[in-house]
């Protein structure tokens, strides 16, 4: 790490909505000592539409320095197989990223009759392969573990349960959830803990009345969970204290039920 950058880097995700579950990450992370890059791709969230300002990003950019952190965008489409090594350069210009949280995804609903070739290619490119090309261009760029069961970097997945009539979604991450917990083992030489958090149904904007009555009724904590609900844990998971924590697939729901 350079000289003068004291913080550490971490890249995260899907931070294209002031209420997505990648804006809460990057603050509490900010809030906890990182400096921080946040990724985007602003098309996907015109496309999809959900309830956003004028300019989230940069809006969040500036809650995060008010936090005292150095923060970059990096925007860009995971669907395009370079991204992954743009964005992680992008955000090591200050020093390694030691830190990466994919809080990202493709999801538009279909179903085994309804998904087009081309909605499952780009689930698949997006929610699995940029995952294994982002875990790889972070791995290659971390210093060398300087003692045995030194932990140098620190990945956090958000995952789903989502499978009938989201079918290309559910599939996808499936994917994902393999290839984070294979980075435990084939990483482990290079200092990588790994975990992938399933964070059960936040209001993101995507819901309408009744999924949030039925969410709500499903979950034994009697209320929605928050990004907040989710940072917490991811705060936790980089953090020392969570070092021992590797490897998992962990609920942090409420107890949901699907």
């Amino acid at each position: 790490m350079h000289a003068a950058t004291q913080r550490p880097i971490a890249l995260i995700t899907g931070v294209g909505r002031r209420r997505s579950i990648g804006a809460g990450i990057a603050l509490a992370l900010a809030e906890d000592g990182w400096d921080v890059a946040l990724g985007y791709w602003r098309p996907y969230d015109d496309r999809l539409d959900l309830d956003r300002g004028g300019d989230d990003p940069s809006e969040i950019a500036e809650e995060c320095r008010a936090l005292g952190a150095h923060v970059d965008l990096v925007p860009d489409d995971l669907a395009d197989p370079e991204a992954p090594t743009r964005m992680m350069a992008a955000a090591g210009v200050r020093g390694p990223v030691t830190g990466l949280v994919m809080s990202h995804c493709e999801s538009v609903d279909s179903a085994i009759m309804t998904t087009t070739l081309e909605s499952w290619d780009r689930h698949f490119a997006v929610n699995a392969r940029a995952v294994w090309l982002l875990i790889k261009a972070f791995a290659e760029q971390l210093p060398a573990p300087s003692a045995v069961g030194e932990a140098v970097g620190r990945i956090v997945a958000l995952t789903s349960d989502h499978t009938a009539f989201n079918l290309p979604y559910g599939a996808s991450k499936g994917a994902l959830d393999r290839i984070v917990i294979a980075s435990v083992h084939e990483l482990a030489d290079r200092g990588v803990r790994a975990n992938v958090i399933n964070p059960g149904p936040i209001d993101t904007g995507w819901m309408d009345d009744p999924i949030r009555e039925s969410g709500t009724a499903a979950t034994p904590a009697g209320r929605l969970g928050t990004p907040e609900d989710t940072a917490n844990l991811v705060r936790f998971l980089l953090s020392e204290r969570g070092s021992w924590i590797n490897g998992q697939l962990l609920k942090s729901n409420g107890g949901f039920h699907a």
